[in-house]
Formats: structure tokens, C-alpha cells, sequence
């Protein structure tokens, strides 16, 4: 579908953990498939998400070629 989230390539998911020491956590993409991320792929440049925070990105290759989330925007708080 032309012009829809998904052919701009924008991914939507919800925050399966993140681990405030380390910074690191994981995304479960409404597609299936689980993401890590980093803190510093927060989009407001906070170091922190809750688990449960439903959650716009964009994929890209990490550093050991594996796809990770990145671009992360809350869109729902955590109810």
C-alpha cells in the first residue's frame, strides 16, 4: 500500500525488556521478530524505556550484521 507505515520502512512493536545498567534491550516487532537496541537509539535522547511501551523504529545492520532497532519513538505509555 503506497504511502503506508510499513513501505516507509517504519517499524511498529512493543519493548520486550531493557536493562538500565548495560542500556541495552529488546523490541518485539508486530511482525514476529525480536530486536535489540541500544540506549542511544532512543529518538528523545533518554537512557531509559519501560517494558510494555508500544514503540515506532527503523531497522539497520548492526555491528555484527544482525537487524537492530534504532529511531525508537514511544507511541502508547505502559498501561
Amino acid at each position: 500500500m503506497p504511502g503506508s507505515v510499513a513501505s516507509r520502512g517504519i517499524r511498529t512493536g512493543v519493548v520486550d525488556d531493557f536493562d538500565d545498567h548495560r542500556g541495552l534491550g529488546h523490541v518485539h516487532g508486530d511482525d514476529g521478530r525480536r530486536y535489540g537496541f541500544h540506549c542511544t537509539a532512543l529518538s528523545d535522547g533518554s537512557r531509559h524505556i519501560d517494558a510494555g511501551t508500544r514503540v515506532t523504529f527503523l531497522l539497520s545492520a548492526g555491528h555484527q550484521g544482525r537487524l537492530e532497532a534504532r529511531d525508537i519513538v514511544p507511541t502508547e505509555p505502559v498501561t
